[in-house]
């Protein structure tokens, strides 16, 4: 496995886009469908895909974290999404899981976490190299 795309489903691709594209920097691939009813949305290596919820339905909501997305540093990320006036959910905090991060929540209220590792040196499971 070489990379993910998370898929979020949500009430307007159109207005999604817009808040991903010009609130937290991704670019966008453009929409397909009618609506549209779907969007690609990227930043650096980092890629979501935005799914218009159908047949009436509201878009799914996870329990917690839609996506928990690895950076080089949080903490100048925040500012950059405070500048912006990014609702942040949960404020920047060293975790006992080794990571530095902080939530934000997206117009559909999907929550979506960016960290990155206290100790460069030490990998945080998530960032560890498989072995199979």
């Amino acid at each position: 496995m070489i990379r993910a795309m998370p898929v979020l489903q949500v009430k307007s691709v159109t207005a999604s886009e817009q808040f991903y594209c010009t609130r937290l920097g991704f670019t966008s691939h453009g929409g397909w469908g009618d609506g549209p009813d779907f969007c690609i949305v990227q930043r650096g290596d980092i890629t979501i895909a935005l799914d218009r919820a159908r047949d009436g339905f509201e878009p799914a909501i996870n329990q917690y974290w839609a996506a928990y997305i690895y950076v080089e540093d949080a903490d100048a990320l925040l500012a950059e999404f405070r500048e912006k006036d990014v609702t942040i959910k949960r404020e920047i905090e060293n975790t006992p899981y080794g990571l530095r991060d902080f939530d934000i929540r997206d117009p559909d209220g999907h929550i979506i976490c960016f960290g990155h590792d206290i100790d460069p040196t030490v990998k945080s499971p998530g960032l560890m190299a498989s072995t199979t």
